[in-house]
């Protein structure tokens, strides 16, 4: 890269009296912990698109926050007939053929000397006849500036009498100075270079880019994108150079997010041709721009970008603008056209995104069969990818009606269930079992689900649904008496109907269909999970007569009795419909009976928290009283889904708000407190994320333990200083 060196200006006091700092407006907000600058009052006026004059930082200054500057054009330094004008290094500069610096001398002087003409030939300037100083010249224009140091105090020890040129002294100074930011730039060290900036502020002009570069860029790693902006907008409107415009655009893409750049984007020039000047780079802003959408959901990136990727994907037809379109279109929740890009991604490369995309699509638009076949292979690539697949199998189970899957896919999803320990699919398995009318396996799965989590009560209760079906009174009174307190469903599963409100369920749970018929037919045909052996599902003949018990069918719940409702609703939350759930629990609000209300308001709430509805939940919490182990649990739940929906949205202060109410309600989950780690590795306290992480991964927990690595990686930006 070619040297540019700035044209600067020191004046003695004897030609103006003072020295003059101008700095630029972007500067102006700069804050700095350590003690004020002192400026002089003087100004010199710059001329047009020229560069701002620069005197020596006095030795106690330090930056801060400064004035804003330019509001009134100061005065040009007093001139006359018989000022002197010092051509020495014009000479100079134009001997060597250094153009860069001759033409930053001639626009140093015209600012300094509005009248003075610059002469036609500089070479005809009479030669510096100090050989000495000509040899300090020397090696400044080669960038030795020790050597011009050492040189300095040579001759003063050998010529006490002699004085080194200001202008030799100023221009040193501010070169020292860009090499000691640049440094602190290559380091890393962004607090030093902006301080550096502030204190020099003669560096930041179009003369040399680079240093503008900088400063921005500490800008936008100190987490003062504003500043950063201010940066970049000083040379989109001052500076002319075709190149370092475009390279400008380039650098704040990467640095600062899509509502910055668009600012900058409109200080962009038209061409003498009539194109605009950024559209050889419009193409890669435009996958930049949605690639941001596709990792932020509320970014609504402009219909012109999408436009323009749509037409590139078509055109091209790389795999990679498809996977943009795909994700940006899924975090919308626009599932058709997400699964159109995405199929279109995998038809040009089979690719593990591809496929996860297209997998999360298909099971938001109910087809979680093609998206378990879609998502097998690459189940291992990530913990992501097996999360989807995790999905896929226990929506693919939990499907209202139940279909008859194939024996081969049956058993690759039983053996990665037990592989991973997944809870949440070992429950559909159990779900899937008892629809089949096999509670044997059911209660199989269900008691493997509770192993791996001995906390879980879904699991433990339809542990008790099984037992129940199989006519085991003593599993169930075992469950009973372990989940006392915690759960209020177990306590009261199996109980008959009250006197008077018999009558008015006309819908069958699975536990009451059991107890008609304990002994479904085909037991053990469905997975035997103890073994990794598969054996084959029931025939479609064999299912054909098999009635579908509980609430499987649709049906209006205003056509039932209260009583009726209330169960159907909580056969509903069995078979993971929630919305119907709530439906049918809002009649059941309706019931004279007060322990109905208080089942309903209770179903309803975590009917709303299933649906990811938590203000909602919250308000059915209280549309009846409830006991206190109840509203605790209650409490906790709603709590839970908050932290977890702020954690989301990037409210990690309110996160941590959240965390700390939930922990006066019970000990935080290892889920929970995993989350707390990562929300302070959002805010930057690596200690305390640290420490949180170490805790649970010495329980075994995978997420812990991944986290834990990732912090270490990365320990030395995150910790607290």
């Amino acid at each position: 890269m070619k040297l540019i060196v700035l044209a600067f200006t020191c004046l003695t006091a004897a030609a103006v009296g003072t020295f003059v700092i101008t700095k630029p407006p972007f500067m102006d907000r700069f804050h700095s912990e350590r003690s004020a600058v002192a400026f002089s009052a003087a100004s010199i006026e710059s001329a047009r698109g020229q560069l701002p004059v620069l005197a020596p930082k006095q030795s106690n200054a330090s930056a801060q926050e400064v004035a804003q500057v330019g509001q009134t054009k100061p005065a040009p330094p007093p001139q006359n007939a018989t000022t002197v004008v010092d051509e020495s290094a014009l000479r100079y500069f134009a001997s060597k053929g250094d153009r860069a610096r001759l033409e930053a001398e001639i626009a140093r002087l015209r600012t300094l000397y509005p009248n003075w003409v610059p002469p036609r030939d500089p070479l005809a300037i009479p030669q510096n006849s100090d050989h000495l100083l000509e040899q300090m010249w020397q090696l400044y224009s080669q960038s030795r500036y020790a050597d011009v140091r050492k040189a300095i105090a040579d001759r003063q020890a050998s010529d006490p009498t002699w004085t080194p040129p200001a202008d030799l002294l100023a221009r040193l100074e501010i070169a020292e100075a860009r090499a000691r930011l640049v440094t602190a730039s290559d380091a890393k060290n962004y607090a030093e270079v902006i301080e550096i900036g502030a204190g020099t502020p003669s560096l930041l002009t179009c003369s040399d880019v680079d240093v503008l570069w900088r400063v921005a860029e500490a800008f936008a790693e100190t987490d003062r994108p504003r500043r950063s902006v201010d940066a970049y907008s000083y040379i989109l409107k001052n500076c002319p150079d075709e190149a370092e415009r475009i390279a400008t655009i380039q650098k704040a893409a990467a640095l600062l997010d899509y509502q910055n750049v668009e600012e900058l984007l409109g200080f962009e020039r038209k061409a003498a041709d009539g194109t605009m000047e950024f559209e050889v780079i419009r193409d890669d802003l435009t996958r930049r721009f949605v690639a941001e959408g596709d990792e932020d959901p509320e970014l609504a990136i402009a219909p012109a970008y999408l436009q323009r990727l749509n037409r590139l994907a078509e055109r091209e037809k790389l795999s990679s603008d498809a996977l943009l379109l795909g994700w940006y279109h899924l975090r919308r929740d626009k599932m058709a056209d997400a699964e159109r890009w995405f199929r279109k991604a995998r038809g040009i490369e089979d690719t593990a995104s591809a496929s996860q995309g297209l997998a999360l699509t298909l099971i938001a638009r109910k087809n979680p069969r093609e998206a378990e076949e879609t998502v097998y292979r690459w189940r291992d690539s990530s913990a992501e990818m097996m999360a989807t697949y995790l999905a896929a199998t226990a929506n693919l189970l939990a499907l209202d009606p139940p279909v008859m899957l194939d024996p081969k896919v049956l058993q690759r999803i039983a053996t990665v269930t037990v592989e991973e320990k997944n809870v949440t699919t070992a429950q559909q398995f159990g779900w899937y079992a008892i629809a089949m009318r096999q509670p044997k396996t059911a209660a199989q799965w269900f008691a493997m689900g509770l192993d791996w989590k001995d906390d879980d009560e879904p699991s433990a209760y339809g542990l008790a649904v099984a037992r129940l079906q199989l006519n085991d009174r003593a599993g169930v009174r075992a469950l009973q008496e372990a989940w006392r307190g915690r759960s209020e469903r177990i306590t009261r599963i199996g109980e008959s109907k009250r006197t008077g409100e018999a009558d008015e369920a006309p819908v069958s749970t699975p536990a009451e269909a059991a107890r008609r018929n304990p002994r479904a037919p085909g037991e053990g045909r469905l997975v035997p999970i103890m073994s990794k052996d598969m054996a084959a599902a029931p025939s479609r003949g064999e299912a054909s007569q098999v009635r579908q018990a509980g609430c499987i069918s649709t049906l209006n719940p205003e056509s039932l009795a209260p009583a009726g409702a209330l169960t159907r609703g909580w056969c509903l939350m069995e078979r993971n419909r929630p919305l119907e759930a709530i439906k049918a629990f809002e009649v059941a609000l309706r019931s004279t009976s007060s322990a109905t209300q208080q089942d309903a308001a209770y179903g309803q709430s975590l009917a709303y928290l299933r649906a990811g509805l938590v203000n909602q939940a919250a308000v059915s919490a209280t549309k009846t009283p409830q006991d206190w182990q109840r509203a605790r649990e209650l409490q906790s739940a709603i709590l839970s889904a908050r932290a977890i929906a702020a954690f989301n949205s990037g409210r990690y202060h309110e996160t941590l708000l959240l965390l700390d109410q939930l922990a006066q309600f019970r000990t935080e989950r290892t889920d929970l407190m995993v989350l707390r780690g990562h929300t302070y590795v959002r805010l930057k306290r690596g200690l305390d994320a640290r420490r949180v992480f170490e805790a649970v991964a010495e329980t075994g927990n995978r997420d812990a333990i991944r986290a834990l690595a990732d912090l270490r990686r990365t320990e030395s930006t995150l910790i607290q200083r």
